[in-house]
Order: structure tokens, then sequence, then C-alpha cells
């Protein structure tokens, strides 16, 4: 018998999956709190949650017959997917089981911020009729722009394109022939935000994320301009929304999600040209029985030993093959971070080359491992093993691997290469030491050495005298300290790249000035 968990409350249609096999034993609460759960968890083969339960660290030790934790639906932010993988307990979630609902929930929000009528609702339930205040905007002829173009995006691009909305997108893993097909511009998104009527967001919220929306953005706007965000909270600035809001620069704005939930900006909830909703994009009677049946699917699945299916953290393959592989998959995921993190251009190729011992393993593996870490930078947080390839396809991304038994310098070594329609950059990898340590060796084609993990600043420049000895001192006066400096040259004089590697993160208004110093013909800040 397996001892399954549900722990917050799931559709009965999903309960009902699990309770019809005979080797299940089925425990399904509407809610359970963080202590009690902490308390229960060592009984349980399977926990299935959704959003209110935290899977922290300290869950996941005391399950110490944890096998698999299921998400009943896309987001993983309550899960701490790290821990989960070091104990090798998978991780899954239903990534498609919601995407007509918060598409739809998204478009909706952009009709009734459109129109003002959640607004005229509630004057009208106080007995006003006051129709010159409540003048709205057509939604024919607008732009509307659509950061992340992932399978909520492009659905809210087609309900779009039915209104007479021309669609401005920006996706850097869409290409030109994609874009086509749907009708739609791809673009950047400092274009969207200086051309776009109507802008909404379809992206995880990462560290590149973050903060994507904020008061510069704003001062770029059309004035007019109007905020829909359905993704995740924090993507879009709520202070600096709030202030634009108040001045008029931004004429409405759409909220499903916050940076906090619930949200304790009541100011900002009681702007009159804000539409908020709880958290509602995937709140509707389909969307909550399709992820429970899919959900109590994929737990059987698992618990059964068939296949894994959704899996955020662990790829298909035997226990005792992936223990052997686990610093291959790191030095995957590492090198394809990285990649994404300096990202030039619109992707349009992958090519993953393995050299030496690594190509004895299944290849296929690492390959599906740095295109999901590849996708994941940008698009939705649906991105798996399962899945990366098929959506890179959809993209019109072309993923290439190429083996062989022979190397040079080292035993093994893994290039990811990417190329875009601006450049082709390389980045090889290899193991080092008894610990078989990643370690960068080649980086654009200049001979490196690092370990890449942690804070880095990497930086193309001419090689000439002074130039990182000003990024130190700038650096030190921010006091956050060089933990290493490794850099690369072909020829005396010519370019040069440089990595750092720091003890803290840089703020973005230092990185900034660190960009402008002279010499410096390209910096990025990349978190491993």
């Amino acid at each position: 018998m397996f001892k399954v968990l549900i722990s917050d409350n799931l559709s009965i249609e999903g309960q009902q999956v699990l309770k019809a096999d005979p080797e299940i034993e089925l425990d399904a609460r509407e809610k359970v709190s963080a202590e009690e759960l902490l308390k229960i968890i060592p009984n349980y083969d399977a926990l299935i949650v959704r959003s209110d339960s935290k899977v922290t660290k300290e869950v996941l030790e005391a399950g110490k017959c944890l096998k698999v934790v299921g998400r009943a639906g896309v987001g993983l932010d309550n899960v701490d997917i790290a821990e989960a993988t070091r104990r090798g307990i998978i991780v899954m979630n239903t990534p498609d089981g919601n995407t007509i609902s918060t598409a739809e929930h998204t478009f909706s929000m952009i009709m009734a911020m459109a129109r003002n009528i959640p607004q005229a609702d509630a004057t009208m339930r106080q007995g006003k009729w006051d129709r010159k205040k409540f003048m709205g905007t057509e939604l024919f002829g607008k732009t509307l722009g659509i950061i992340g173009l992932g399978r909520i995006g492009t659905e809210v691009a087609k309900r779009a394109q039915a209104f007479g909305m021309k669609i401005l997108a920006y996706d850097p893993f869409v290409s030109q022939d994609k874009a086509e097909k749907l009708n739609l511009q791809l673009a950047t998104v400092d274009e969207i935000i200086v051309n776009a009527d109507f802008i909404t967001v379809h992206t995880p919220k990462t560290k590149e994320t973050e903060g994507l929306i904020g008061k510069a953005q704003f001062e770029k706007m059309k004035p007019g301009v109007r905020i829909v965000n359905c993704a995740r909270g924090g993507i879009i600035r709520q202070a600096d929304l709030r202030e634009a809001l108040k001045s008029g620069k931004v004429a409405g704005a759409a909220l499903d999600v916050f940076e906090e939930e619930p949200p304790k900006d009541m100011e900002l909830l009681n702007l009159p040209n804000i539409v908020v909703t709880p958290h509602l994009g995937a709140s509707t009677e389909e969307a909550q029985v399709n992820v429970a049946i899919v959900m109590a699917e994929q737990i059987l699945d698992v618990l059964k030993g068939r296949m894994i299916r959704n899996a955020a953290n662990i790829p298909s393959i035997p226990p005792e093959l992936l223990k052997e592989m686990s610093p291959y998959l790191l030095l995957a995921q590492r090198l394809a971070s990285l990649q994404a993190q300096i990202l030039d251009g619109q992707v349009k190729k992958i090519c993953l080359k393995y050299s030496g011992e690594i190509s004895e393993f299944p290849t296929n593996i690492l390959t599906v491992t740095a295109v999901k870490e590849l996708l994941s930078s940008m698009l939705s947080d649906s991105i798996n093993f399962v899945n990366a390839r098929v959506l890179a396809k959809e993209r019109g991304i072309e993923v290439m691997e190429t083996s062989t038994k022979e190397t040079q310098d080292f035993t093994s070594t893994f290039t990811v290469e990417i190329e875009t329609d601006k450049s082709i950059r390389q980045i090889v990898g290899t193991l080092i030491g008894k610990k078989r340590d990643p370690r960068v060796v080649n980086m654009f084609g200049y001979h490196t050495d690092f370990n890449p993990e942690g804070f880095l600043l990497v930086f193309t420049h001419t090689d000439e005298p002074g130039i990182v000895g000003r990024m130190g001192t700038m650096l030190g006066d921010a006091h956050i300290n060089i933990a290493a400096l490794h850099m690369g040259r072909k020829t005396l004089g010519g370019d040069a790249v440089s990595i750092l590697n720091l003890d803290a993160e840089v703020p973005k208004e230092l990185l900034a000035k660190l960009a402008q110093t002279a010499k410096i013909k390209d910096i990025k800040l990349v978190k491993l």
C-alpha cells in the first residue's frame, strides 16, 4: 500500500482516481497547517498540494518515506525544488490544466479595465447613474503588447486578434516563422513599453523578470497606457505602478496577482482606475477538475514505477544511472543557465556537443536538461523534462546534438552552443577533481577556467591595462567582494573576456554604471 496525503482542497474527481486504486491509502484534507504537515508527513509516500501548503526544506527532510510531491496547478513557488532534488524526491506540476482558464481571465480583465465595468457596477449598487464618469476605450485598432508568448500568452493573442487588436510580442524563444503563423509582430521589451496601448505579462517570476516593469519603464510608456498582470506578483513593481496610476500616466491597471498575497497596499487597491481579483486565473470548475485528475494520474504513475510526466526536477532514468550522471546533469544545467542569462537576440538553434567519456552516457537526457534550463529562463514555469524539446520545436528552435569519443585537453567536455539572429556563442565545460565539480574552460572562443556558481559578472572588453582595476574599485566602493578573477584573450591588445566570481549581487544601478565604463563592450550579471 502507498499512502498519499492531499493537504489542500482538491477536486473530488481527482480524489476518486486515487480512491479507485486498491494499492492507494488516501488521506484527503481540505487544509493542513504548517505545524501539522511537519508532524504527519513522515507517514506518507506522496504529497499533493495546491498553493496554500508550503513544502519547505523542513517538510522534505521530515518526509522520510516521501517519493513524490505533486502540485495540482502550474506554479511551484511553494515547493523547495532544490532540496527535493537533493533528496531524490520527484516534484511534478500540471502545466496545461489552466491555460484556457488563465487566458480567459486575462482577457476578461482587459475588457473590464477598458470599459470600467467593476467601477460602474459598484456605483449602480449605490443607486447612482453616472455615465460620463465611466467613459471607456475600444480595443479595436489598439496595440496589445504581450511579454512572454508561452501557452497562455499565445491564447491571449488569439483572443485579442478576434477584437481587431494589433499584437506586439516579446519572447526570445519564438521564431519569426512562428510569429508569422500567429499573425503577430515580434518586438523587444522596450519596443512594447514604448508603443503598446495595453501591456500584459505572461512570464515566470525569475531574477531576470522580477521588477521587469517599474518606474523607468512607466516613464517611457504612452500616456494613457493600460497594464495587466495575471502571471506572477512582482513582475510589475506595485509601488511604481501605484504612482503611475495616481499621476494618470497609466490610465488603468488590472491585477490578479500581487507581490504579497493577500495584498496589504490598500492605497493601490482603492485607486479608482484599477481592477483587482484575488488570484483567480485558474479558478474555473473545468480547470480545477482537469488539474486534479491529471495530478492523481501522475502520482499513480510514479508510485507504480511507470513513466514520469511533468517532472520539474528529475528526468525519467533509473536511479543508479541518475546517480552516476548527476555531475553531468549539474554541468548541463549550469552551462545552459549561463547561456540563457547572457543571451543576445532571438534563439534559432541550440547545439549540444559531447566529447570523451560523457558521450557514453544517454546524452539525450543531458540535451533535454540543457534545453529545459534555457527555455525556463523566459517561458512560463510549465517547462519540464517531458515537454522541453517539443516546446522548442513549436517555437521554431532547432535542437542538435553531436557526440564523439575523441577529446583533446580533457577526458570529457560538454559544449552548449546558441545561435541567434545576432551571433553564435559557445561555452565549453568539463568536470574536475574527485568531486567532479563543474568548470568552464572556454567561453566565446577564449580559454578560461572558472567555477560556474553563485554570482558572476561576465564582460567583454578591449584588452588593455586598468579596465578590471576600475571595475574592482567600483565594486569595492559598493562593498561587493571579488572572490575570483578569470580572464581570456586571443591576442595582445585585442578583445578579451573577464569573469568575476562575486560574494554578493550587483544592484541594477551599479551594473548600469559599470556598463558605461570605458572600453566595456558588453556586461551581464549571472546568478547560478
